[in-house]
This record gives C-alpha cells, structure tokens and sequence, in this order.
C-alpha cells in the first residue's frame, strides 16, 4: 500500500477535477486494486482544520509513512520569499512543502503550476511563484536543482494545463507497485512514456503541414500550425495517442496546440499577444519542424507516410508500456 498525501498551492483546481476524471485507472480503482492509500485530498478529503494540521504534523515527525508527495499549483514565495501569500494550515505552504519533500518517498508535482510556475510566474510575478524544481526552463524552482526523495528520483513533473487524468493515475500505480524504476524522465523529469511523441503525432492535419497546406480555422483539411499558431510540432506529450474523454484532442478538433506541456508555458506569444497569433511559415522559422528533423528529411518521410496512408493511423485510447530502463 502507498500512502498518498495531495497538496495544493498556486492552483485553480483544473488539475484536481482532471484526476476525478480518470479512466485508466480510475480514482477509485487506485485505491481498490492498485493499494493506494488517500491520506487526504482537498477536494475528496473527509479531515477538517486540525484533523489536516495534525496530519501534516504526524507525516513530518515520520509518525505517519508517506510514500507518495502530490502537488498541485505553484510554490507562492511571495511577499519577500516569506510565503505568507499561501497560507495553509497555521504555516507557509512553502514551509509545510519543504518539511514534507524531506520524509517522502517520491515528489510528483502535476499540472504546469506545480512544473514550471506556469501562469502565476509569468513575468511581473507578484506572488513569486515558481516550480517545485523548475522556473520554466531553468532548472532549480523551490527545492533546488540537486533535490531527490527518499526513493532517489528528483521531481516527476507531469506538466499539461490541466494534465492529462490518465498520465496522473498511471505514474501513481507505478509507483505504487514498484515499477517506477521502469520509467524513464527525460531532462525536463517528465516520464517519456508520456513525453516523447509529440503532439503534431497523430493529429488529421499533420500531412496538410508537412505539405505547406494552408486552411480556414474550424475546417478539416488545412493545417492550424500555418494560420493560428499550432505548437503542435514542438511539443511533446502524447494527446493524439492518449486522447481526452477517449474521444478527441484539441488538434484533432482543429483548435491549436498551445503547448502546454512544454516549460516555456504560457509561452511569450501567448502572454504578449493573442493565443491565436499567426506563426510564420515552415520556409522561413527553421524551428518549425519537429525537433531532430531537418526539413529535407522531414518532408520525405512525411510523403512516404501519406503514400503508405500511416500519418492517420492513431492507437485510440491505448494503455501505453512504460519504458524499460534495462
């Protein structure tokens, strides 16, 4: 059994209502086959007031084993790194954070808030927010570049805004039955079971991109990336392979990818302009290829796939195998 404690801090909750949305597994198959224990949760929890602050306090003195850290939000320093912008339970969030990183098994931090500051530490940044071990690119956030749990893993980051219910419930169980040596993280600790595709990988429109195609925003057949500024290609999580409800995603809806999974997030197109703004066209933004691709390269291979008819095969709604790292 694993003892889960779910904190949240900087947040708006989108990640919480993302996990009681889960398919595979479900909230209540993760307590009933996977053995994981709710110590609480702020929207499930049945402990109130002191029942939670004598909780936290059993957790710190090491009374109470906990397995598992979930944090959800962004670290709020703020004001003069005093935290008191975020206060829970009679103390700084940060400070119960802190106590609490140092007696837990493993640190998942979901959602962009928790990963990379997200919105909150978009520039003024009056809360001070920050990640728990990123501020959007750089390495280090609240508990510092060198911090690892109990379990010997730095901070799993399950970014997304919200995350993906399923990419939640997934890395609980495989911590929960011992399998979270299996995953590999990439640089930004993502798992790359979830975060190696990216997300232009099984999107309708991808061969209207390879192709330059232009099209009309809310029609099939043209390509978002050229007119409302898709991320698309740039961005790796895996929501055209795991989709949402099982049933869409936001390209495959033809609404652009903002890239949210990625730790620019918001990135500075989104935060100085309009969501939509248009990008420029493949011919002249080298970066718009997918990462590792050189254009010649890019467009051969996306015109043998469409010969072959493989960009629009897509694995629906598919339980992926985590990587082994043997």
């Amino acid at each position: 059994m694993a003892n889960v404690l779910w904190l949240q801090g900087g947040a708006c909750s989108g990640n919480t209502m993302s996990f009681l949305n889960a398919e595979e597994p479900t909230v209540v198959e993760l307590v009933t086959d996977f053995g994981v224990n709710i110590l609480w949760h702020p929207s499930i929890g049945l402990e109130i007031g002191h029942q939670v602050s004598d909780l936290l306090e059993s957790i710190v003195a090491g009374k109470t084993q906990l397995d598992i850290l979930v944090y959800e939000g962004s670290i709020v320093q703020g004001p003069n790194g005093t935290g008191t912008m975020n206060y829970f339970a009679e103390r700084p969030m940060m400070d119960w954070i802190k106590d609490l990183s140092k007696v837990s098994g493993y640190v998942v931090a979901i959602g962009d808030c928790a990963t990379w500051g997200g919105i909150p530490a978009v520039p003024p940044n009056p809360s001070e927010s920050t990640g728990m071990q990123f501020l959007k690119k750089e390495k280090g956030g609240f508990l510092g570049a060198d911090y690892v749990s109990k379990g010997g893993l730095p901070v799993i980051n399950i970014p997304g805004c919200p995350a993906h219910p399923d990419w939640i419930t997934q890395i609980l169980v495989a911590i929960s039955t011992g399998r979270i040596g299996d995953v590999l993280l990439d640089e930004f600790h993502r798992p790359k079971t979830f975060f190696t595709d990216f997300v232009q990988t099984g999107c309708p429109n991808a061969i209207s991109f390879a192709q330059k195609v232009d099209g009309q925003f809310g029609k099939r057949g043209g390509c978002l990336f050229y007119e409302v500024g898709c991320r698309g290609p740039m961005t790796r999580a895996s929501c055209n392979r795991i989709l949402w409800n099982r049933q869409s995603s936001k390209t495959r809806a033809n609404h652009p990818c903002l890239g949210c999974t990625e730790p620019g997030f918001p990135h500075n197109d989104l935060v100085k302009g309009s969501v939509f703004k248009t990008m420029k066209y493949l011919g002249f933004l080298p970066k718009s290829v997918p990462a590792g691709n050189t254009k010649a390269g890019y467009y051969a291979r996306a015109g043998f796939e469409k010969a072959m008819g493989t960009l629009d095969k897509v694995v629906v709604g598919t339980r992926p195998q985590f990587e082994s790292s043997k």
